[in-house]
């Protein structure tokens, strides 16, 4: 897991990655370390907000997001490539406000 902190007018925001092996799949145990990571980086690093874009297909991804307390703002279309498959992302993200 880590954050890509931002600079200049976005220096307040922090885009989260995160991958986690397939034996542990299923147990909460990323859903609980993104919520744990979150509340700390946003205090560490004085940020406001924090985002994430997982592949559209991707639906445990998403619920982890969820599950986390991040919220689905949008889809961005056709804005990634994999395995030289264009695909959509969805970006979920989570405040500063939505953790109190």
């Amino acid at each position: 897991m880590g954050f890509e902190l931002h600079q200049d007018v976005e220096r307040v925001s922090a885009e989260i990655g995160y991958w986690l092996g397939q034996p542990y799949w299923g147990r909460g145990i990323m859903s609980a370390a993104v919520r744990g990571a979150t509340v700390y980086a946003m205090q560490k690093f004085a940020l406001t907000r924090i985002y994430a874009l997982p592949f559209a297909t991707n639906a445990a991804s998403a619920r982890v997001l969820e599950k986390a307390g991040y919220t689905l703002e949008g889809r961005l279309r056709r804005s990634a490539i994999k395995e030289d498959v264009v695909m959509d992302q969805l970006m979920y993200a989570i405040t500063d406000q939505d953790l109190t």
